[in-house]
Order: structure tokens, then sequence, then C-alpha cells
């Protein structure tokens, strides 16, 4: 499964490594990160959608619904 999440909070690089960081701890096939958003490719048997906006809470931002 492929998801595009709007995250609020993020204003530069350093942002952009932090929400990468926390993410890339998860099993995610392909992931894609720039400020205000993140672009992540999972497999749904092994990361939920909301492993992935946990991931990105625990390295500080808000999820834009």
């Amino acid at each position: 499964m492929k998801t595009v999440i709007k995250i609020d909070g993020m204003s530069c690089q350093h942002c952009v490594m932090a929400v990468k960081k926390e993410i890339q701890k998860l099993d995610v096939q392909n992931l894609e990160v720039k400020v205000g958003e993140a672009s992540v490719e999972f497999d749904e048997k092994k990361v939920s959608q909301d492993n992935i906006k946990q991931a990105i809470a625990e390295a500080g931002y808000t999820i834009v619904c």
C-alpha cells in the first residue's frame, strides 16, 4: 500500500531527517520525506498506517487531517 501523509510543524531538512529516521524504524518498502509530507509504501501485513502516524508523532510532529 502507498500513502501520503501531510505533516504540520516541519520547516527544514532537520525536520525531514527526524521524520525519516523514525519511519525507517518500521518495516517500510519505500519512503520519501519532504517538508510537510511523507510518502510511504508499506506492506499492510507488517505495518499499519497508524504505526506510521505514531512514528511521525514520536518525531515531534503533527498529522494534518
